[in-house]
C-alpha cells in the first residue's frame, strides 16, 4: 500500500479490525519510510451479474433499470406506495441468487409474475412490451390467460 503522505510502498499493519458490521476489514497501518500511520479499508469486490438478451447480446444487470420498466407498468395505478420497490428487491436477490449471469426471460417472467398478483392492467401493460404485442389478438388471448384462474371449492 502506497503511503498517502510520503508516496512510499513500504508500510506495516499496525491494527486490523472489522468494520462496517462485518463487511470490511480496517487496517491502520504505519509507513516505514516517514513514519506517519495511515488508515485503509478492505472490501469484497461485487461480482457483475450479467443479462443475456433474446439477441444473445450480453449486458450488466442494472436494478434501476429492471425498477423504471415496474415503474412505468404501474404508473397510474392505484397501487401502494412502494410496491415496486419491494419487486425489484425481490428480483433482485433472485438474480443474485443465479450467480453470474441471468436471462432476461428469467427477468421477464419474475416481474410478470408479481404483476399479475399486484394489478392485472400493470401486469397487462407490462405484458404487452415484454412479449411484443402487435394487435388486439394478442391483448385478448393474454386477458384470457389472466382470467384462468381457478376459483377455491366451497366445502360441502
Amino acid at each position: 500500500m502506497r503511503c498517502p503522505y510520503c508516496e512510499v510502498d513500504n508500510d506495516k499493519v499496525v491494527d486490523s479490525r472489522p468494520s462496517d458490521e462485518g463487511s470490511a476489514v480496517r487496517r491502520r497501518r504505519e509507513c516505514l519510510e516517514c513514519g506517519r500511520r495511515f488508515t485503509t479499508y478492505e472490501r469484497h469486490e461485487e461480482v457483475p451479474v450479467l443479462v443475456r438478451k433474446r439477441s444473445g447480446l450480453v449486458e450488466p444487470y442494472d436494478r434501476e433499470k429492471l425498477l423504471a420498466g415496474i415503474q412505468r407498468a404501474i404508473a397510474g395505478r392505484s397501487v401502494a406506495d412502494g410496491a415496486a420497490e419491494i419487486i425489484a428487491d425481490d428480483i433482485d436477490e433472485r438474480v443474485r441468487a443465479q450467480g453470474r449471469e441471468v436471462t432476461s426471460e428469467f427477468l421477464g417472467l419474475a416481474v410478470l409474475e408479481h404483476l399479475r398478483a399486484l394489478d392485472p392492467v400493470s401486469y397487462l401493460r407490462f405484458a404487452s412490451v415484454y412479449k411484443g404485442f402487435e394487435d388486439v389478438g394478442d391483448f385478448e388471448a393474454e386477458v384470457e390467460e389472466l382470467q384462468k384462474t381457478t376459483a377455491p371449492k366451497r366445502r360441502a
